[in-house]
């Protein structure tokens, strides 16, 4: 019976063939899914038009590139970083926008940028639509060090672990400003009795003695490096300051953050871990020995009952110390840096801790808020100098900015899924047109009027709208008690001979998670 030409070629297919076919069906296959995602992306595109269409909404002015594709940008970007100069060169690109209040750019590769520079889109950002927004590719920038913590966290995860941490932050020991006392003594031990003394690094230890004792219930007490400042605290006070500049620079360069994961990032991140795990084992065999831990570790119990795993507790305690050291350590540090180049804000506020004090040595929360110029003073500090000047959003899906698209900027912008809004409240707090025309002088007279109270989102030290910082109260009862001990223990604090009376915001910066000088914060000191 003869066979049909069908099955004669079925009898000649071979798995040979089927090998030398293999190549052809892979490069159809892939054919086929770039075409299903060219046609995709056409539909969403004419679908954001016409969204953007039904709501009025008009592109920002673009950020002029005289260089192809913006290279002469990243350029200026990279060399104003390199030189401590990159707010001030932020700054002096958004007096040109100033009536406009928003601008965009291309980059070289990935989403559109809008950078915002008008309050009611940082609302809209922070508060207003927040569902629209997400971190990105933030969880894997911070993933090495941070983990799975509050500021890695979105969704469910992120409102329970808020929810959790506001609860301990209402609980905790520092209500009655004891909690500070011992630290603060022990960084007034530190100061000469008649000389020069650099206080920035002296603010990063005394924030993470009080960090640490907050959260572990034991201070690694960097301030008594001469007497009981171990070989293992040391380490991981060393290894914390690598693994977060390591972070730093990470989100620099994202989302190509992963090309960044040297030798010395991977074992500081390590060493930090270990660190706060033992705190964690410690607690463990003392209750084995049926020891009662509350009176030592009482926010890290509370935070623990909550908590899957030991990793969890340590990825969240390791979240709150990294915002609890370093936002009262800057605001700490550009205080006293403005203070000394403004001696007659110095002496008013002398004598405003005088009048309030008198003989009491130590401050309580009541004294604080006595003090209404001390408060003025901290505002204006984290106004021109906020601790995080820079911070960012990704839209989760297609959204809209209120205000600055069109040729009069009081038209809505169309903000695509994907696409990233970058916000400052650094270069935001000098523009005249918030802040008059003095927006770049030190004072702290400006809140007294009552006019910028409530600035409202002109004014986001602390973030604002659902993610604002739970540790807000802690770090500023933290820096105005500080702030009192060292005038009552000092007779003068002025600028040192030869040291530098410059603008604010001409000085040389060091930027990395946060905002603090690169010079320090040098002082002539007579107790």
């Amino acid at each position: 019976m003869q066979q049909s030409p069908f099955a004669q070629s079925l009898d000649s297919f071979s798995p040979s063939s089927l090998v030398r076919l293999l190549p052809y069906l892979v490069l159809l296959l892939l054919g086929a899914q770039f075409i299903y995602y060219l046609i995709t992306t056409f539909l969403e595109y004419r679908a954001d038009l016409a969204f953007g269409a039904r709501h009025g909404c008009q592109p920002p002015p673009q950020l002029p590139n005289r260089w192809p594709l913006g290279v002469d940008r990243l350029k200026e970007l990279w060399d104003s970083n390199r030189d401590g100069r990159l707010l001030a060169f932020l700054c002096s690109v958004a007096v040109d926008y100033e009536p406009r209040n928003n601008l965009s750019q291309f980059m070289l590769i990935g989403p559109r940028v809008f950078h915002t520079l008008h309050p009611k889109n940082v609302e809209a950002v922070l508060s207003t639509n927040f569902i629209d927004y997400g971190f990105g590719v933030r969880r894997g920038v911070f993933a090495p060090l941070l983990g799975n913590g509050i500021f890695t966290q979105e969704g469910h995860s992120w409102k329970h672990s808020r929810e959790l941490l506001r609860k301990q932050f209402a609980r905790t020991q520092y209500q009655n400003l004891d909690h500070f006392q011992e630290h603060v003594d022990n960084l007034i031990t530190r100061l000469p009795s008649n000389g020069v003394v650099d206080l920035q690094p002296l603010f990063f230890s005394l924030t993470m003695d009080v960090a640490t004792a907050l959260l572990f219930g034991r201070s690694v007490y960097s301030l008594k490096a001469d007497e009981a400042y171990d070989r293992e605290n040391r380490l991981f006070a060393e290894s914390f300051n690598i693994a977060q500049e390591g972070l730093a620079k990470r989100f620099r360069i994202a989302p190509w953050h992963f090309l960044y994961n040297p030798p010395e990032f991977r074992r500081a991140c390590s060493i930090v871990h270990r660190f706060v795990e033992g705190y964690i084992q410690e607690r463990n065999q003392l209750r084995e020995n049926n020891i009662k831990t509350e009176h030592l570790y009482g926010f890290l119990n509370q935070v623990e009952e909550e908590s899957v795993t030991n990793e969890d507790l340590r990825d969240q305690l390791l979240n709150v110390l990294l915002a609890g050291r370093d936002t009262a350590a800057c605001c700490l540090s550009w205080t006293f840096r403005l203070l000394v180049r403004h001696p007659k804000t110095l002496e008013r506020l002398r004598s405003e801790v005088r009048s309030v004090m008198g003989d009491r040595k130590h401050a309580s929360r009541e004294n604080v808020r006595k003090m209404p110029y001390l408060a003025n003073v901290i505002r204006e500090s984290l106004r021109l100098y906020p601790p995080v000047p820079l911070n960012n959003r990704t839209a989760l899906k297609t959204t809209i900015l209120p205000t600055g698209g069109g040729p009069d900027g009081n038209s809505p912008i169309l903000v695509r899924r994907g696409e990233v809004v970058i916000f400052s409240q650094y270069v935001n707090s000098r523009k005249k047109n918030l802040y008059g025309e003095d927006a770049y002088e030190f004072c702290p007279e400006r809140w007294e009027t009552g006019e910028l109270a409530s600035a409202g989102w002109a004014f986001f030290p602390f973030n604002g709208g659902p993610r604002i910082c739970l540790g807000q109260d802690f770090a500023l009862m933290e820096v105005s008690y500080a702030i009192i001990r060292l005038l009552q223990e000092t007779s003068d604090i002025f600028l040192p001979l030869g040291e530098n009376v410059e603008k604010t915001g001409t000085e040389r910066q060091k930027l990395t998670l946060v905002l603090s000088s690169a010079d320090g914060c040098r002082v002539h000191v007579r107790r």
